[in-house]
């Protein structure tokens, strides 16, 4: 099998890099033409279009991120070669996280924990909207999305959605506050006598305690209603009302005994999602941590 000629994966890289032909043969001092056919020539030895024209812009491929991802690693080996005698650091692989802007940061580090203190692998983790996320899922600038709530998926929207845990929910808050409601008091005690501090009304979670609430005839007093987890475990910390939250939220306080669980919610449980969207070639380190989720 004939080898990759490097000269042709290093302008690819360059042009991958900067998402523009004309520029690239401009910083490279080379013809336009003459960079498509280095380029064109390397699709033909791997077998596969590495760009998709979209206009006036290069978009990469499936294929191509993945050419790109290795040709970063293989041009980085220059460079590690001097770091290595030097001792100045080791190649990585790069994985690519995107995360719910509003989602538990705890949540996030367990589902990462794997990876941690890994020599090989870094981890660029971004933030956002849902959709701005799926968005870069689809557009292969994100290779795994975590979020709360699976999106829907189709032939146009091939998403994956893997549920990497599944917690019960229940009432948190301050052994003041709690001290105050009286010892032993219900679920439906606590909710006359105490505010509450909720999720909004999108969420799952805020869903299913709005439907309890009607089977038990409750009217809790609502202090606040916050899309952000962390806002949420804040509040409760601050004493504003009993939070309504899965215990991996706010693990670091119970350890501290600054928030004390008061009821479980029964039959309402938060549960996290690691999304990808289907792919011919997975990412190695998602599928480790997938396949990590079934063990």
């Amino acid at each position: 099998m004939a080898a990759i000629n490097y000269n042709h994966l290093r302008y690819f890289w360059a042009v991958a890099h900067d998402g523009n032909l004309t520029r690239t043969a401009e910083r490279l001092n080379v013809t336009q033409s003459a960079l498509s056919v280095q380029i064109r020539k390397l699709e033909e030895r791997l077998g596969h279009p590495l760009f998709e024209r979209r206009g006036r812009q290069l978009h990469l491929t499936e294929a191509g991120r993945i050419a790109l991802d290795h040709a970063d690693s293989i041009f980085a080996a220059g460079d590690e070669l001097v770091a290595t005698l030097d001792q100045r650091g080791t190649v990585r692989q790069a994985l690519r996280v995107g995360a719910l802007a509003t989602l538990s940061r705890n949540f996030q580090m367990e589902f990462l924990r794997p990876l941690f203190g890994r020599d090989d692998v870094e981890i660029i983790l971004r933030s956002g909207s849902q959709a701005e996320l799926l968005r870069g899922l689809e557009a292969l600038s994100l290779d795994v999305v975590l979020v709360n709530r699976p999106p829907s998926s189709d032939a146009l929207n091939p998403f994956v959605s893997h549920r990497v845990t599944e917690q019960p929910v229940s009432l948190f808050g301050t052994p003041a506050r709690l001290a105050g409601a009286g010892e032993g008091a219900g679920l439906a005690a606590l909710l006359a006598h105490c505010p509450v501090v909720l999720p909004t009304a999108e969420s799952e979670v805020r869903s299913d305690f709005d439907a309890l609430m009607d089977r038990i005839g409750v009217r809790p007093q609502i202090a606040a209603e916050v899309e952000d987890m962390a806002m949420l475990r804040l509040l409760a910390r601050e004493d504003v009302g009993l939070a309504v939250l899965p215990p991996i939220v706010v693990k670091d306080e119970i350890a501290a005994g600054t928030l004390v669980e008061a009821e479980r919610m029964p039959g309402i449980a938060a549960r996290f999602y690691a999304v990808t969207i289907e792919r011919r070639f997975p990412h190695p380190l998602v599928r480790e941590l997938v396949s990590a989720l079934g063990r």
